[in-house]
């Protein structure tokens, strides 16, 4: 005993010296990159041109067979929809077995069978697999398309159409593409209800005749299989499909706009805005730019880490995540830049999702970005690479896109190879913001005024199909019933009712404001029925005076006293009053608009609007249109917020006030309601 504890004293001692070696001040450095190690795939082709590729997978009793028909994209006009409609009647029996025997017998087996128009997948345990194959060959080969089924699923097509109406976020990606493609091109077409009534089950049996071929597809097999087995299974279950001619289409050419432009989509229904910045590229998997083009977008946006979402979730919470991807293909790829976000913030959403793509083209990004989105890459490489169905789409990507047969294993020293400047070149060439769209599906009354205010973009309009529009109207109808007489009340009731309002004689206003970091202050007193006075001082001085007094008045500004004149007499008659929204029942109702992401309603009373918030009543805002000496109209807008409770009554203790180029925002700071006035304060 005593033995075996001076081992285990000896042990431990040496672990603490060894830890004590150990510099735990510094990170420990990175160790080579990991070696990738592809499952072996094993292939072959029926004399019919189906290529099979094979791969063996044995840590669990599965596997799952995929087919992929490697059609190029064909347009379907005015039938668009019938590929999809031929791929959802693959299967729906066939001429061996009746449709609920093949269903039953799918689930019997605890297994999954599904079909496409791009092809066919099922799993199964290893003991059924066979039996998969086989239903799945049948169901390829033999499937039986029936006026029934056919009539089933022009019934279940019309309905998903009619359930997506009104559905935001399936009008932006449908009309995304109608403008990024062109209508016209197979990528840019939609299926509607005219061009599904178009087909008919004569139009399916061609669609399947004409592009279901075994010359140009590809079966994947993959798990607990035995090559030499499967294969005879194959041969047996699929040699006998027939082989034929592959139509060929020549694809449009797709092209970027000349210069960046907005394309707004109006949707009433809508509580956010969709926001989509795209631009079509020529990237195609193994390019030597290729990863580059990654690695840049998963620093802008290829996930919580990015900049896109660091910028316009955690730093401005204008959304729940900003996102960006490329997208290479054979034959048209894009760069898309998404968010979905509030209203009130689409145009500062713009203008940040624009300032990231700019600056990723335009600044270089930092070593320590580079290594951090290689880390992160490399990581998720490493884990999916792990997966037998990982080593299958590696072998199918090699066969489509006619990569090296290394390709796969030496792509992580490709990954780690790329400089910064190959990020700033490859963001460069495919981050295009210079020539991109700006695609905006949202609601246009609360939307399009700050976007045309805050953008230097030429706006587009286009309905949900994507056919061009007129802009949306900016108002909405005023309520039945609506009078100016309803409004006033609504207001009056808002700041404590008709009782209390009319008990006030008098009341003074003392507001402080800064300008260029000089205080200013202002004194406003108000007495019935129409005296007023209001003065702007700076450090004592007084710098700008109004005074009326119910028959006459003045201003005076730096010194100089001018009179007023009868027409300025006339009015300040009619609105001196402590409250003079009570003259405005006389005005007029002009429309309902949005304001800071609520409706006001705006009443126009001669020369001055005037907005109240259409759910609290209180008024927002007031515009008022004056002449300059030379005849030219300037509007002067007043916003009334923050209102508080004085002696029970309602009042806005923050005013704010643009004159020309100066914003002056006035904090209240005392109001006094009947007392401290007298008829010296409006002489």
């Amino acid at each position: 005993m005593k033995t075996k504890i001076l081992s285990f004293v000896a042990i431990l001692a040496m672990s603490f010296a060894a830890s004590a070696q150990i510099d735990r001040s510094k990170m420990p450095e990175a160790g080579p990159a990991p070696k990738v190690k592809l499952g072996e795939s094993k292939r072959f082709t029926l004399k019919n041109g189906l290529t099979v590729i094979m791969v063996e997978n044995h840590k669990l009793p599965r596997a799952s067979v995929n087919l992929t028909i490697d059609n190029p994209p064909s347009f379907e006009g005015d039938k668009a929809g019938v590929s999809s409609m031929m791929g959802s009647l693959l299967g729906r029996g066939t001429i061996n077995i009746s449709k609920d025997e093949f269903n039953e017998r799918v689930d019997y087996l605890g297994a999954y069978l599904q079909f496409s128009n791009g092809g066919a997948y099922g799993a199964s345990l290893k003991k059924y697999f066979s039996e998969i194959l086989e239903l799945m060959a049948d169901g390829v080969k033999n499937s039986q398309f029936t006026q029934e089924e056919f009539d089933k699923e022009v019934k279940i097509t019309l309905d998903g159409i009619k359930s997506e109406e009104k559905s935001v976020a399936s009008a932006a990606r449908r009309v995304e593409n109608a403008l990024v493609y062109g209508k016209n091109h197979p990528f840019g077409e939609f299926i509607t209800k005219e061009t599904v009534n178009n087909i008919t089950l004569a139009d399916v049996k061609n669609e399947y005749n004409s592009y279901y071929k075994p010359n140009n597809a590809y079966l994947i097999i993959i798990g607990d299989i035995n090559p030499k087995k499967i294969k005879k299974i194959v041969k047996k279950l699929f040699g006998d499909w027939k082989s034929g001619e592959v139509i060929s289409y020549k694809i449009p050419k797709v092209n970027n706009v000349e210069t960046t432009e907005i394309d707004f989509i109006n949707m009433s229904n809508a509580v956010q805005s969709e926001i989509a910045i795209i631009n079509t590229i020529d990237l195609t998997l193994g390019d030597k730019d290729y990863y580059a083009a990654l690695l840049a977008n998963q620093i802008l946006g290829g996930g919580g880490t990015a900049r896109l979402f660091q910028n316009l979730r955690e730093d401005k919470a204008y959304t729940y995540g900003s996102y960006s991807k490329v997208r290479q293909s054979r034959y048209v790829g894009t760069f898309k830049a998404t968010a979905s976000v509030r209203n009130m913030v689409t145009d500062s959403s713009v203008v940040e999702i624009q300032k990231e793509i700019n600056k990723i083209r335009y600044k270089k990004v930092s070593e320590q970005d580079l290594k951090d989105a290689k880390e992160l890459y490399v990581g998720n490489f490493v884990m999916d690479v792990q997966k037998p169905a990982t080593a299958a789409r590696y072998a199918l990507n090699r066969e489509l896109y006619k990569l090296p047969e290394d390709y796969y294993e030496t792509y992580l020293e490709k990954i780690n190879s790329v400089t910064v400047d190959d990020v700033q070149n490859a963001a460069i060439k495919y981050f295009r913001g210079d020539k991109a769209r700006i695609v905006i599906t949202g609601k246009g009354i609360d939307v399009l005024k700050n976007l045309e205010k805050n953008s230097d973009y030429i706006i587009n309009y286009f309905d949900k199909y994507g056919n061009p529009s007129e802009k949306p109207a900016m108002t909405m109808p005023i309520p039945e019933g609506m009078t100016p007489k309803t409004v006033i009340n609504k207001y009056i009731a808002a700041i404590g009712g008709k009782e209390k309002v009319m008990a006030v004689k008098t009341t003074m206003t003392i507001a402080n404001a800064t300008i260029q970091g000089t205080p200013l202050v202002m004194t406003i007193k108000a007495a019935a029925p129409n005296n007023f006075s209001q003065e702007i001082s700076v450090m004592g001085n007084t710098m700008q005076k109004t005074v009326f007094n119910g028959t006459t008045g003045y201003s005076s500004s730096r010194g100089q006293k001018k009179e007023m004149t009868t027409e300025e007499i006339a009015e300040a008659k009619a609105e001196s009053g402590i409250f003079k929204d009570l003259t405005y029942s006389s005005g007029e109702l002009l429309r309902i608009e949005p304001l800071e992401g609520k409706n006001a309603i705006v009443l126009k009373y001669k020369d001055t609007e005037v907005y109240y918030d259409m759910t609290s009543g209180l008024k927002v805002k007031e515009v008022k249109t004056v002449k300059t000496p030379d005849g030219k109209e300037v509007k002067t807008p007043t916003v009334y917020s923050d209102y508080k409770e004085v002696s029970g009554i309602k009042f806005p203790h923050s005013i704010g006030i643009k004159t020309g180029p100066m914003n002056l925002d006035f904090i209240v700071k005392e109001i006094k309601i009947n007392e401290g006035i007298s008829d010296e304060d409006f002489k």
